[in-house]
């Protein structure tokens, strides 16, 4: 599908997995997967759609190695990658961790998957409520905002917390993490 907003590079699509297929993965918040498109290989990251589901977004070099063209029909292969991929660091996280050695020592404690996420089990629900530092820090839709996120991330590592306490990376409640909507 064609982003109905796809910002300064319009030539990108996206997917929307099916529901069994967001099911059998590992969780429902950000998961990297390796898999194929038409043929073409590739390694990206799904995207929680705000429904216990996810989306897949199709970059133009993707696309055309692929030969797909929106509202084409395609074939997607995937399959989580184990062990899920170290984050890249946002460059304003690590220069205010480096500025603040006792958060930076928290930060270094933390296994990969924790940066990536972390494990916040409900006895109630089948789900599991991931939370990703540095999903919370790129999220952020103002400068202000990101700014803000990186200073309190610090405040929460220097205190020992290893998880943001106030953000859904799974999109189960956060509406700010749903699916582009398609072009008409």
């Amino acid at each position: 599908m064609r982003p109905a907003a796809p910002g300064d590079d319009g030539s990108w699509a996206f997917v929307l997995l099916p529901e069994a297929a967001s099911k059998a993965l590992p969780r429902r918040g950000r998961t990297s997967i390796g898999g194929k498109l038409n043929g073409q290989a590739f390694q990206a990251t799904l995207e929680p759609d705000g429904q216990l589901g996810h989306w897949l977004r199709i970059d133009t070099a993707l696309r055309a190695a692929a030969g797909a063209d929106f509202g084409d029909a395609v074939t997607i292969e995937m399959a989580p990658v184990k062990p899920e991929p170290e984050p890249a660091l946002p460059e304003d996280l690590r220069q205010a961790l480096d500025a603040c050695p006792l958060a930076k020592a928290v930060w270094n404690a933390t296994t990969t998957l924790a940066w990536v996420d972390w494990v916040d089990w409900v006895d109630w629900v089948d789900w599991v409520d991931w939370v990703d530092w540095v999903h919370w820090v790129e999220s952020a839709k103002q400068a202000t905002t990101r700014q803000t996120r990186v200073a309190k991330a610090c405040d929460m590592l220097v205190q020992g917390k290893k998880r943001v306490c106030c953000f859904d990376p799974s999109g189960c409640y956060s509406k700010s993490l749903s699916a582009p909507e398609a072009m008409p």
